[in-house]
């Protein structure tokens, strides 16, 4: 008898917290007061948030991905600053290949978004082309030629840094991080001769952009997949980031979904503030629906008939 295959889904919340102040302890107290997004529908799922404040609203931008075609795009999701009330959602950026982990940020007076798409084989930098934040450009790649994955900068020391991953075999890219760094957003970027800086599978791979801590040391939300892809989140400190030398202080402290959910308590695979008093993430649920097969059966006719 064949095993029920495992099928991940994700949900986004958005925390009462301010980045800075997510723990253990904080993140099981406002459990309760964890505003969701909206149920994605059946095969699909929201994951990888990252926030903008704009005015009275809040968007949140994240993966959409779907298991019937086995691909995902990004999709905003608005809510008023005010009470968080969910206004509505749209698809904003589409490609023929996988897009995920939308960060977004501003500077120099734009709107940027570096989405994860290692299937195209760059690291890319999209610029806002309306107030809307539904209509996106691709400026330039920043890494061309490398299956760069979850791309996190930042601009800290006078430079741009990139924290990233590379997809390739044996799950490399649940245990290596790499980093890269730039004189300015646009590059030239340049990898770090001695990457990657960190070779764990307990905390490598970004999840969420890094921000300076309440002790002024620059923090990397990463993920721990040493019991699984994505079951907990930890921090990553650099005391000393420089081209020339790279130091990492491994938090022990490990951010699970039962913190947060009652019922995706399999995971938390991403951490991101959005403005002061607010934090994103997501958690896990597994399930083990024999109907997944019969989905990923249809999924390969569909590709077989239609060459």
């Amino acid at each position: 008898m064949f095993k029920p295959p495992r099928t991940d889904f994700w949900q986004v919340g958005i925390v009462p917290l301010s980045v800075q102040d997510v723990d253990a302890r904080q993140l099981q107290a406002v459990r309760d007061h964890i505003t969701w997004l909206p149920d994605a529908g059946r095969w699909r799922y929201l994951a990888d948030p990252f926030g903008l404040v704009r005015g009275d609203a809040l968007h949140v931008f994240v993966e959409a991905f779907d298991y019937r075609i086995k691909r995902a795009h990004i999709e905003r999701h608005e809510f008023s600053r005010d009470g968080l009330r969910w206004r509505g959602q749209a698809t904003v950026l589409e490609r023929p290949f996988h897009l995920s982990y939308p960060q977004v940020f501003e500077h120099g007076g734009e709107t940027w978004m570096v989405p994860e798409s290692h299937q195209a084989g760059e690291v890319a930098l999209y610029r806002a082309v309306d107030a809307s934040l539904d209509r996106w450009q691709r400026e330039t790649a920043l890494l061309s030629g490398l299956p760069g994955a979850d791309a996190s900068l930042v601009e800290h020391g006078g430079r741009w840094w990139m924290f990233y991953t590379l997809v390739g075999p044996k799950a490399r890219d649940q245990r290596e991080l790499h980093a890269a760094h730039a004189p300015t957003l646009t590059g030239p970027w340049t990898p770090l001769a001695g990457n990657p800086v960190r070779v764990s599978r307990d905390g490598a791979r970004p999840a969420g952009r890094p921000f300076v801590d309440r002790d002024g040391v620059l923090a990397l939300p990463v993920q721990d997949s040493s019991t699984g892809y994505g079951g907990a989140t930890r921090l990553l400190r650099f005391p000393v980031l420089t081209p020339e030398r790279v130091d990492i202080l491994a938090g022990t402290e490990r951010l699970t979904g039962d913190l947060a959910s009652a019922t995706h308590t399999a995971g938390l695979h991403t951490l991101n503030g959005c403005g002061d008093g607010l934090a994103l993430i997501d958690v896990k649920r597994i399930d083990r629906s024999r109907e997944k097969q019969w989905l990923d059966l249809k999924r390969r006719w569909r590709r077989l008939t239609s060459r």
